[in-house]
């Protein structure tokens, strides 16, 4: 039986958040925004709900006279991550 793909993870902006974290100590919203292609609102939703999750953390700092947000993935998300990878090769036989 196939396990059930976490659907937090499993959207497409969510996923791509997710895999570039996992890539890098952390990344500020304009890079994330550049790698994704995402508008920014829509990026901010979908970090919001991975921070909800507890997937992501995020600081926000001041730089000069703006406001820089950092994301880095957590131990939870990076294990959600694992598991989501491991259901998606079900998929395939794998």
């Amino acid at each position: 039986m196939l396990k059930e793909l976490n659907p937090l993870i499993h959207s497409q902006l969510r996923l791509a958040i997710m895999t570039i974290l996992l890539a890098v100590d952390e990344a500020d919203f304009t890079h994330l925004k550049e790698k994704t292609g995402a508008t920014s609102g829509n990026l901010s939703v979908q970090i919001d709900k991975l921070t909800s999750a507890g997937y992501i953390e995020t600081t926000k700092e001041f730089v000069g006279k703006k406001t820089r947000t950092s994301c880095r993935i957590t131990d939870t998300g990076r294990a959600a991550l694992e598991e989501y990878v491991e259901a998606l090769k079900g998929y395939f036989n794998l």
